[in-house]
């Protein structure tokens, strides 16, 4: 069936500021979804026919109440907000994020225009619209006179030059969309003057559960991650744990979460505590699930840091339930239990073999705070964790119905947890055995593969994480080498897909280029065209001791090149403005070099000689040496994928010999540079995404874009397909 075409009604307001934004919201939207299009619906609210009330005690909706209204009864799609005029919380029936990017987040001092700060009046009469402008005001300028100041940006100006006032103080993101930087008579740094959350920043307001809006908004969201801290000291948290952290924007943490885990975060992230203890006042769970929510919507990379294991009595299920009922994102990495530590850790070890074959786990306490019983009883209904059960599972499973289980009690088998190749097979102690024969038809290393049993009303697939995200959880396969793999990963991963690492070549560095090494004073310019080049380089250099001072000029061909060499801190002198190619590599050359530079081209062993050829037909002396080779790494079996990303011709070579290109004839792939293009095509398999932009980040978020495109057509198609028919078509 043909996809319908999707075009989005957004509401904005009819100022000359809010279309520029709204016109910024659609262009941003045609850039990640191309075949998706906008129209821009003007109308009006509460703020702009009242131009008389003071800001200050305006409701929270003064600029946003008839928008939305226009959004709950369907007569637009969306609405387009500057994100600080979004009240809190938004209206019943409504959802929202903010939109990606954004402008200058600091306010302004405006002064007549050809007029100085220092030229004007004492005192000064000071139009303000906001508490906190009028409090900065009273601070810097004691003797002003503070006025309220009403109206669309060019109504305050207007105001401004003709005499109300001598300055007025405004949102300085406001005149640089309307192309008014000029008006900026002085930057208030944010130290002096904080904004508000959303300054210079979009927002879009949608029914909730509208699930055309959801697709698009899993675009702009990143997974909340809840991330098991460990039991006591930053050693026992684990090493996916401290990458999350690394890369958090906000991180809402327990209470017995240790010091030096919170180190791992970013210098600029927010640190939110929200730990319980007992008999203490503490933050309220609807809070903690309010604020995880809050921060999703923004597009900020928000860590959940537990104590322990989040899923071990840390109310991980409560947070969760509040994201899927909102459809955001989310993902866990588990975490070392107190239970582990307690045990393993000191000795006291639950499971010895001929003493004790296992254990039970739970809590004296109850919903509420009340204590709960712990008899035999109570035990009994506990969930039942089975441990190496694969082989004699008919076994244990009549085993089971024999001692008193019902037929119908939830059962799943989980294969290879924690693993890219994890597996679930879920259903009922009267059918677990044929679901589990159905598996191994499909995938015949099920029959070999170690698997946990579980069995009680907790092991429903109905408690199975939902994906919410762009990649709505598609495992996509990631081929690239291990100097982009790391970034490859994470990007599936904000965009709710499984990375799936299988890369598909192994640089090896070659010992003769150490010869060149040692001569390097014999050359201007380096030229490296690749982030494997360049780590290589480094990795000679660290071999043979050489002094990064001692390095010619270097020159790179493209910005992850140049990006991986400032990882190492040294600066590239010459880098092109726009991606890699051999037409833009020529005019950098030209623009660089000058004629007749003794350079060197150091290269992979697989990497073609025209960039070589195209130096020396400029006029320079090139020395070409190969500096790594890329070999080919074998696999025994093929995973299970959705979507592939190739990096490089050599990968795809590798891939071939691996499994043949049938295994992704009928999948999306994305690509970087038409090299890689091109060994695909000689390959017959058209790549589906070439990003504009030649970077691994880009290049993911197209391919997320595309199934989210592809989500968004599915969800019309079905609204179109469920609308009844009107008597007149009948």
């Amino acid at each position: 069936m043909k996809d319908l075409p999707i075009v989005l009604r957004i509401g904005s307001r009819r100022s000359r500021l809010a279309l520029v934004q709204a016109r910024e919201a659609v262009s941003e939207i045609a850039r990640w979804l191309p075949t998706v299009s906008a129209e821009v619906v003007p109308m009006s609210s509460p703020g702009d026919r009242d131009r008389q009330a003071d800001l200050q005690t305006c409701p929270p909706d003064f600029f946003t109440r008839d928008l939305d209204q226009a959004v709950l009864d369907g007569t637009v799609d969306c609405a387009i907000h500057s994100a600080k005029d979004l009240p809190d919380p938004v209206a019943e029936g409504l959802d929202w994020f903010w939109t990606p990017g954004g402008s200058d987040p600091r306010d302004a001092l405006v002064l007549p225009t050809g007029m100085a700060s220092d030229m004007a009046p004492r005192p000064l009469r000071v139009g303000v619209s906001s508490a906190r402008r009028t409090i900065y005001v009273r601070q810097r300028f004691p003797q002003a006179t503070i006025l309220p100041v009403r109206g669309n940006i060019e109504d305050r100006l207007r105001q401004l030059d003709e005499g109300a006032f001598d300055a007025i103080i405004m949102a300085g993101a406001a005149l640089l969309r309307l192309g008014l930087p000029g008006r900026i008579t002085e930057w208030i740094p944010l130290q002096q003057l904080p904004s508000p959350d959303g300054q210079g920043r979009l927002a879009m307001t949608f029914r909730t559960h509208d699930p055309i809006m959801s697709r698009l908004r899993s675009l702009f969201v990143r997974p909340v991650v809840f991330v098991g801290a460990g039991p006591g000291g930053a050693g026992l948290c684990t090493v996916a744990g401290k990458q999350e952290l690394e890369h958090g924007d906000v991180c809402l943490h327990d209470a017995l979460v240790h010091a030096d885990i919170l180190e791992w975060l970013p210098k600029e992230a927010r640190r939110i505590f929200v730990g319980k203890r007992g008999g203490r006042e503490s933050v309220g769970q609807k809070d903690i699930c309010a604020l995880l929510a809050r921060y999703c919507r923004r597009g900020l990379r928000v860590v959940r840091l537990k104590g322990g294991d989040p899923g071990i009595f840390g109310r991980l299920a409560e947070e969760i339930e509040t994201l899927d009922n909102l459809r955001l994102p989310h993902r866990v990495v588990p975490g070392i239990s107190s239970l582990c530590s307690a045990t393993t850790g000191t000795g006291l070890l639950q499971t010895r073999r001929g003493l004790a074959r296992g254990f039970s786990a739970l809590t004296p306490r109850k919903a509420g705070g009340g204590l709960a019983p712990i008899d035999s009883e109570a035990r009994s209904r506990l969930p039942l964790a089975l441990f190496m059960a694969r082989s004699a599972l008919p076994e244990t499973v009549a085993d089971l119905l024999r001692n008193g289980q019902r037929p119908h009690t939830c059962a799943s088998l989980v294969f290879n947890s924690g693993c890219d190749d994890e597996w679930i097979v879920a259903g009922h102690l009267d059918d677990i055995l044929q679901k589990w024969a159905n598996a191994r038809a499909q995938r015949e290393e099920l029959a070999e593969s170690p698997a946990l049993f579980l069995v009680g009303d907790m092991a429903s697939d109905r408690f199975i994480y939902r994906q919410w995200g762009a990649f709505q959880g598609a495992r996509i396969l990631l081929t690239c080498s291990s100097v982009l793999l790391e970034r490859a990963a994470r990007s599936v991963l904000s965009f709710g897909g499984r990375p799936v690492l299988r890369p598909m070549i192994r640089l090896t560095p070659e010992d003769s280029a150490v010869e060149i090494m040692a001569d390097l004073a014999a050359y201007d310019w380096i030229v490296l065209t690749s982030p494997s080049a360049v780590d290589s380089l480094i990795a000679l250099m660290d071999k043979i001791g050489q002094d990064a001072r001692t390095l010619p000029r270097i020159l790179v061909g493209g910005p992850m090149t140049a990006a991986r060499i400032r990882d190492h801190r040294i600066i590239p002198d010459a880098a092109p403005e726009s991606e890699y190619g051999v037409a833009v590599l020529q005019k950098l050359v030209a623009k660089a070099l000058p004629p007749g530079s003794r350079v060197v081209r150091f290269r992979s062993d697989r990497a073609d000689q025209s960039l070589t050829k195209t130096l020396r037909g400029l006029g320079h002396h090139v020395q070409d040496c190969v500096l790594y080779r890329n070999e080919a790494i074998k696999y025994a079996r093929q995973p299970r994928f959705d979507a592939a990303f190739f990096a490089s011709a050599s990968a795809v070579t590798s891939a071939a010999g691996n499994w043949g290109m049938d295994a992704f004839t009928d999948k999306d792939v994305a690509v970087i540079g038409e090299p890689t293009a091109r060994a695909l095509r000689r390959n017959g398999v058209t790549p589906a995404i070439m990003a504009a932009q030649s970077t691994v980040e880009n290049t993911i978020a197209m391919l997320a874009g595309m199934y989210a495109q592809k989500a968004m057509a599915s969800a019309r198609a079905s609204m179109k397909t469920s609308e009844p028919v009107s008597e007149t078509k009948q």
